[in-house]
């Protein structure tokens, strides 16, 4: 029998200190921290050395959990760059990469296999290195060989999960000097200070019915969800949500962006998990959040018939500005309240892309780690994901 979720373990800190015994919820606490220390880091390490530099293109070299890092590095350039920018997260670099160009290669812990081989690869082809982790670590090595600007990252507890903003401040830093990305020490500082209002919002003393990743994470565990994305960076905020879920949360879950996956996330509506299906979970009341109720067919005998499947939820990361985007988004959520799915929004107040996006990660994250923490599990950890590790050679 699987895991049952817990509401009352959120409310009492006693229990989250005793589960959470790689301090998840204290390293995602610390992310505004993070930016400001990792800020400074970047200054001091000479990363204003891009400043001089006219790359021919930018490739950005990171893999598992600072994958998110390479997507916020694309995203926050799209618009600006008049070069092209790419994300590796394994094999070979691009063919055309060499020494006209830019690597930027991301790993927390400095060891990660595949980041190490692309930051070798790049450095024996002469391009401009930049890397981006810890100290002391074999990546740096390689950076130092290569005569690059190395930004060490020291985030006490953390995983490469948890310090997304520790290893994201130098990538937006760097995008800021070689003029592909107005990401300044300004713009940092407000990002900081988002995270540390989320994180306020988010701590472990705020009761269940006041904290909004805490609402989000019981809605997410009787549910199957599905997460969709608007605005600028909506995809980055979709995947970065999904995999937090599903690597920290340990709950299966889809996810996409508008306006390309509106269809396929709609048409999920009338399938075998929407709430029209004879003898699943249907919502009373429309609606969306947690003010929709559950009710089971009564006569359903969970050992002739099976338990019932959790019932689909539309988590719905929405961009505030107006526009076809935001019409498209509004008309999303109708279409699914009036087929009875249910709806959780997640509305960031900031007019800049950024910042919305920095509160959709923080309440993602925090809501995934209370995930976890409900069913019982220790939000850093997975034994199944350790057995992972030799055969991957990371």
């Amino acid at each position: 029998m699987g895991a049952v979720f817990d509401e009352g373990r959120l409310d009492d800190e006693d229990a989250l200190r005793a589960l959470d015994r790689g301090e998840t919820l204290r390293a995602l606490a610390g992310a505004g921290a993070q930016v400001r220390r990792t800020a400074a880091a970047a200054g001091e390490a000479g990363l204003d050395r891009l400043r001089d530099v006219e790359p021919r293109g930018v490739v950005v070299a990171a893999a598992g959990g600072s994958v998110a890092v390479a997507d916020l590095f694309e995203a926050v350039s799209r618009g600006a760059a008049a070069l092209p920018v790419q994300s590796c997260s394994s094999g070979s670099l691009p063919g055309w990469v060499g020494a006209l160009d830019v690597v930027l290669a991301v790993s927390q812990s400095g060891r990660a296999a595949g980041t190490l081989a692309l930051a070798a690869e790049a450095a024996r082809r002469g391009a401009f290195l930049v890397t981006v982790g810890a100290a002391d670590s074999p990546l740096a090595d390689v950076c130092a060989r290569a005569h690059g600007v190395h930004v060490p990252i020291a985030v006490e507890g953390s995983s490469s999960r948890t310090s997304m903003w520790a290893q994201a401040t130098p990538a937006l830093l760097a995008a800021d000097a070689m003029g592909i990305a107005s990401t300044g020490q300004a713009t940092l500082g407000e990002l900081a200070d988002v995270l540390d209002a989320a994180a306020t919002d988010a701590r472990p003393g705020s009761e269940s019915f006041v904290n909004p990743a805490k609402v989000l994470a019981v809605e997410l565990a009787e549910s199957t969800p599905i997460v969709l994305g608007d605005g600028p960076f909506g995809d980055v905020a979709a995947r970065r949500a999904a995999a937090m879920i599903g690597r920290t949360g340990r709950l299966p879950v889809a996810h996409g962006c508008l306006p390309d996956a509106a269809s396929q996330i709609v048409a999920c509506f009338d399938g075998p998990l929407a709430p029209g299906d004879a003898g699943d979970p249907r919502d009373v009341g429309g609606s969306s959040g947690s003010g929709s109720r559950r009710v089971d067919d009564i006569f359903a005998d969970p050992f002739l018939d099976g338990p019932s499947r959790p019932p689909l939820r539309l988590i719905m990361l929405r961009d505030s500005s107006e526009g076809a985007s935001h019409r498209l988004a509004d008309t999303v959520v109708s279409v699914a309240e009036d087929a009875g799915v249910r709806v959780s929004l997640v509305d960031a107040p900031s007019a800049h892309p950024l910042l919305r996006l920095a509160h959709h990660v923080a309440l993602t994250d925090f809501a995934a780690s209370y995930l976890a923490l409900g069913f019982g599990f220790d939000p850093a950890t997975s034994p199944h994901v350790g057995m992972l590790r030799g055969a991957r050679g990371a």
